[in-house]
């Protein structure tokens, strides 16, 4: 259904002037960039987007529904900070060769604790992670508002950039459950021709498919928690959950796995005239299950998750990374 809406806007759009939220939303990975290359400029913009009135004005410029939190950009790239996490494991063995993060824009440019997680369990287990030194987007954003040309010049570079790695056996293993997808049904489907694309196919893991190959990782003991765990519909209906409802099943904590969308659907739920849909769906499935479980350790992968939480319950929430790095 999202293949056929994000075609069903690329032609109607075609050679057309867009709306606003497509210029604003569907080229984030652009001003994400942008933020953490001007050291003073994600501070402001989220005073800006904090201040009542000009909060109000920036997210109608953007298309975004006045009763929407817009989210907090990070004051440096995730990736940046790489080096230092390394330095903090100094003392960790390194013998099991090297790992590509591939690092989405959600990450990398809002404040997040994800990347930091997946650093720590990765060290922790005696592999070497890396980051791409260029630029390389999957094209989320462009599929998700309807260019699909765009996004064909996005995945196009990105595998091109991937390449290298693909060939050398490296393991890439994806940080946002959804650009983690792309290479999985997205991208083959944008550019069934192109050799890197192909190559790329099923080679993008989640984090719990990893460390399911992985002899030597062993779950945490979470007996005696809940954990409440969200998983990211654009994961669970193409690349799959099993891994993940495998690895918190043997930590020995109770999981309750919501079955529906948290409701915001990328950015879906953040546009103008889509506020009421985006809530009902949320107090369909996601909103009654952390009502029931108040004390619960709330899952959630997905940015667009995490945000729906923050925005409608005011509900904190963790990667996986996060819960395996911090118990």
């Amino acid at each position: 259904m999202a293949a056929y809406k994000a075609r069903v806007i690329h032609e109607s759009y075609k050679g057309r002037l867009r709306p606003r939220d497509h210029y604003a939303l569907g080229w984030l990975p652009r001003w994400g960039r942008l933020m953490t290359k001007l050291p003073m400029l994600p501070g402001l913009v989220n005073a800006v987007g904090a201040a009542p009135v000009l909060g109000n004005a920036l997210k109608f410029a953007a298309g975004v529904d006045a009763r929407r939190q817009i989210p907090r950009f990070a004051k440096k790239s995730a990736k940046s900070g790489l080096a230092k996490l390394v330095a903090e494991h100094d003392n960790a063995p390194r013998t099991k060769g090297r790992v590509l993060l591939w690092v989405d824009s959600f990450t990398d440019c809002f404040e997040s604790n994800t990347f930091a997680g997946m650093v720590h369990v990765l060290l922790k287990l005696g592999y070497e992670p890396e980051v791409l030194s260029n630029n390389a987007c999957c094209g989320l954003t462009w599929i998700s508002t309807g260019q699909l040309d765009g996004a064909r010049r996005q995945i196009r570079g990105a595998a091109r950039v991937l390449a290298p790695y693909v060939a050398e056996g490296v393991p890439i293993v994806g940080l946002e459950p959804s650009c983690t997808a792309v290479w999985r049904s997205d991208a083959p489907e944008l550019l069934p021709n192109d050799a890197n694309v192909a190559a790329l196919n099923g080679t993008v893991l989640t984090l719990a498919e990893f460390l399911e190959r992985d002899d030597d990782f062993t779950p945490p003991d979470l007996s005696g928690h809940t954990i409440v765990a969200q998983p990211h519909c654009h994961q669970a209906s193409v690349v799959g959950w099993q891994a993940d409802r495998k690895l918190l099943e043997a930590t020995g904590a109770k999981l309750v796995s919501v079955g529906g969308c948290c409701g915001l659907a990328g950015n879906f739920g953040v546009e103008r005239g889509h506020h009421e849909v985006s809530v009902k769906v949320f107090e369909n499935d996601l909103g009654p299950a952390i009502e029931a479980h108040p004390d619960a350790i709330v899952l959630a992968d997905g940015f667009s998750c995490q945000t729906q939480l923050r925005s409608l319950a005011d509900r904190g929430s963790m990667s996986l990374a996060e819960l395996l790095a911090t118990h």
